[in-house]
């Protein structure tokens, strides 16, 4: 028998009691289910609005049993969305374990209230586009159950069951189920069609309205995406181009005084990111007198409120920028008081735990060199290159980062020769800019060496070209035949894809070895045979060796 045939032929027997509301509950349910998508609209429409006339009938335990054994296998999105609305327990039933296509679930967020989209919301597995959906509807539309259920629309007769397409008699308000099944006919009509909102170019928003608690922090605003601004204080002034808002915002903020045209920046999408001025003013409630917070309005700054002459921003690397931000702190925070501990500044302290504190702020050094080495890789490329303030010998540094990696060589069993040709080798380069280029180069190379392998370099001086000196080291067999395009890609790891490697991969330390080597004039290459590091040499041009032979990649 068919699916339509079987809703048919449930659909013509009228339920006499509440055993047979049960069974046609169950039957329709799973039947929409798992055919859902194969169903005529008609049928489809007839199944959705018994189902809304029945549930007043069927008790909550079977409706919260039948959510959860229909939820893996249920594809269509009208039962999962009929489900939703239901009282919470049936609700976190069906939302826990239901699968739908990402489309889908951006279609039913619209039809479903606060309690199911704070279901969605603690799930960890469900599609980005659907995570950055209810990110995006903030905080104020998700929300926990509340102790009082909102009562059921008074029961139905069980003759308009076999009805194909009774009307609800009409009410003195409107009636949840029925609302409910007003959105599930529209998202059917428009089920397979392109959406335009998506294909539409965003439009630039020029002004938005928000409103403040007593604490400065943004909790309702109108006008632009409410995942941008709320959340963000007006109390505190934000630093390096993070957002929030400026020290006159926090200044005012303080004394309780008017805001004029302080300035804000808000992330998010193109429409909204940037940069905003705002004007707002302290309110309080008429009857304590207590100060409540701010309301205000924000608009695009004017032509003549930016510097002439300032560049556009550049959105790229705002991610890992804010991970940065995010990090510094409560790693300055650790540290602190890890030195506050190993120094005993409160007084005495036993020697485990200063040997605890004193791990600690060594653990804490290193996560603050990958944070620098994060915030280097992310600055865009300097237009122009200073002179440097200081030159440094690159072969003693070499020799030092040789003998400071020599357990690293032991452990992964590679050995290493690096010869001199030429000489001498004196960059005008920073001595730790020049430690931290090398030191990344050599041990981003040795992490993918084979075992008994041998790391072969060169450092090179060739008089025909005085103003540089290069460090060759030949490339790995892992990596012998990987295009230079890929191993400047931040996410490039030899032992997988893209999307899996390490933060700190392969590709992420070559570009930041060319991002270092660049900021100091010269540049990292990616040779067929060799990677070779180009620095701008300190020695004059006479006092090289003469007699060296360039060797080509």
């Amino acid at each position: 028998m068919t699916a339509d045939t079987m809703i048919a032929t449930i659909l013509r027997q009228a339920p006499a009691d509440r055993r047979t509301c049960v069974a046609a509950w169950r039957q329709l349910s799973d039947i929409l289910a798992q055919r859902g998508n194969q169903l005529a609209d008609d049928d489809i429409r007839r199944s959705l609005h018994a189902l809304a006339v029945l549930r007043p009938q069927i008790p909550e335990n079977v409706r919260r049993d039948c959510a959860r054994s229909i939820a893996r296998h249920s594809r269509f999105a009208p039962i999962v969305a009929l489900y939703a609305n239901d009282v919470p327990a049936v609700s976190l039933a069906m939302l826990r374990d239901a699968q739908l296509a990402e489309a889908d679930w951006l279609a039913l967020l619209p039809a479903t209230g606060p309690m199911a989209r704070s279901f969605l919301a603690a799930r960890s597995d469900l599609p980005q586009g659907v995570n950055r959906a209810l990110a995006s509807l903030g905080a104020a539309s998700v929300a926990l159950p509340q102790p009082d259920r909102i009562a059921e629309p008074e029961a139905a007769t069980a003759e308009s069951v076999s009805e194909p397409a009774p009307t609800p008699a009409p009410d003195t308000e409107p009636s949840q189920i029925s609302e409910l099944v007003r959105r599930i006919d529209k998202y059917q009509a428009g089920r397979g069609q392109p959406s335009t909102a998506s294909r539409a170019a965003p439009v630039a928003r020029e002004s938005f309205l928000f409103e403040t608690g007593s604490d400065g922090v943004i909790h309702w605003v109108e006008g632009v995406p409410r995942g941008a601004a709320i959340g963000l204080s007006i109390a505190e002034a934000a630093f390096g181009g993070e957002p929030g808002t400026d020290g006159v915002a926090a200044g005012a903020f303080r004394q309780r005084a008017e805001m004029i045209n302080a300035r804000m920046i808000l992330e998010g999408a193109e429409a909204d990111a940037g940069e905003w001025r705002f004007s707002a003013l302290p309110w309080f409630d008429h009857v304590s007198g207590q100060f409540r917070g701010y309301r205000g309005s924000a608009r695009r700054p004017h032509r003549n409120e930016i510097p002439y002459g300032l560049p556009a921003e550049d959105n790229a690397g705002d991610s890992i920028r804010q991970l940065i931000h995010e990090l510094r702190s409560p790693l300055n925070a650790i540290s602190g008081f890890a030195q506050i501990i190993s120094g005993q500044m409160f007084g005495p302290v036993s020697g485990a735990y200063r040997a605890m504190a004193d791990t600690i702020v060594a653990d804490a050094a290193a996560v603050q060199a990958i944070i620098d080495d994060l915030q280097t890789a992310t600055q865009p490329a300097p237009t122009t290159v200073a002179p440097a303030s200081g030159h440094s010998d690159i072969e003693a540094i070499t020799a030092q980062v040789e003998r400071e990696l020599a357990p690293l060589f032991a452990e992964h069993g590679v050995g290493v020769s690096i010869s001199r040709v030429g000489g001498p080798f004196h960059a005008a380069v920073e001595d730790i800019s020049a430690r931290r280029m090398i030191g990344r180069l050599i041990t981003a190379l040795v992490d993918v060496f084979e075992s008994n392998a041998t790391l072969v370099g060169q450092l090179v001086t060739d008089p025909a070209k005085a103003d540089e000196l290069q460090l060759r080291l030949v490339r790995p067999v892992a990596i012998r035949f990987t295009p230079a395009r890929d191993l400047l890609d931040p996410s490039y790891s030899p032992e997988g894809d893209a999307p899996g490697a390490a933060i700190l991969s392969l590709g992420f330390s070559l570009r930041l070895v060319d991002s270092l080597a660049r900021a100091a004039g010269g540049r990292l290459d990616i040779g067929h045979n060799a990677l070779t590091l180009h620095l701008p040499s300190a020695t004059p041009a006479s006092a090289l060796d003469p007699m060296v032979q360039q060797h080509e990649d």
